[in-house]
């Protein structure tokens, strides 16, 4: 079994990786730090690695043709980052990059290996995505609305999956806070404890494997995301505006 993970040099990606090197899955990993990756494939062995930066949609497509003919099992879109501030002082140039890292380098990942998988009717689609995925986000706007179109297509795609009676499944990671360098990236403080990333790759590891398409970890990230549902629109930015505001003051 061949798994590629993109933005494989730390964090969740990182973790996925040794999770799936352990149960003797062979791994192509990409990432933009060419000698952290070069120090993953000594590390795990039964790997081979291509550095790409995925806001540029060459390198994007670069990763896909590096790949396409290598039987590939799992596709994990994990690369990702956010950025925090008013939307009027925040930098384009910057915003602009984190969505073609965020939406446009997972939709063509999404789109070129579904289709190979289709062909087949075989293959899993593992899209890390945020509980951010089904809120509003002041101050992190967006970073927010990037990871709500990675749940929207990801739900629309399952729902093709399964009218079409497919074997191919597509799983929807949405973690809370979670102990990586996405907040040092964005430039703020965990306003709540954060959980590991190890504990987040086994638990997305083992759903992603047995099929689950919506995968959240934490019972209270969880109970969040469900209570969100019936809070009216206005007063969940209000409240999603004060947990942010406190990440920075911390």
């Amino acid at each position: 079994m061949i798994a590629l993970i993109t933005g494989a040099t730390s964090g969740i990606g990182k973790c996925i990786a040794e999770n799936l090197s352990k149960r003797g899955w062979e791994l192509i990993l990409t990432g933009r730090n060419e000698k952290i990756l070069k120090e993953l494939q000594k590390k795990l062995g039964r790997t081979q690695v291509i550095d790409a930066d995925l806001s540029d949609r060459k390198e994007v497509f670069k990763v896909y043709n590096f790949c396409k003919n290598k039987n590939i099992d799992l596709l994990v879109n994990n690369a990702g980052y956010g950025i925090f501030g008013k939307f009027d002082e925040t930098d384009l140039n910057d915003e602009i990059n984190m969505i073609n890292v965020n939406i446009t380098a997972v939709h063509i990942l999404t789109k070129l290996f579904l289709r190979d998988f289709k062909r087949k009717n075989h293959g899993r689609i593992l899209n890390v995505a945020s509980s951010a995925g089904f809120m509003t986000g002041p101050l992190l706007s967006s970073y927010y609305a990037s990871k709500n179109y990675v749940v929207r297509l990801s739900l629309a795609v399952a729902e093709e999956l399964r009218r079409d009676k497919s074997d191919v499944t597509i799983t929807l990671l949405c973690p809370g806070p979670v102990d990586t360098n996405f907040n040092n990236r964005a430039g703020v403080s965990f306003s709540i404890k954060p959980v590991s990333a190890e504990y987040v790759s086994e638990y997305a590891v083992r759903k992603t494997l047995s099929g689950k398409l919506i995968v959240i970890p934490g019972l209270m990230v969880r109970t969040g995301v469900f209570v969100s549902r019936f809070i009216p629109y206005k007063l969940l930015s209000v409240i999603t505006y004060g947990i942010q505001k406190r990440k920075k003051s911390i």
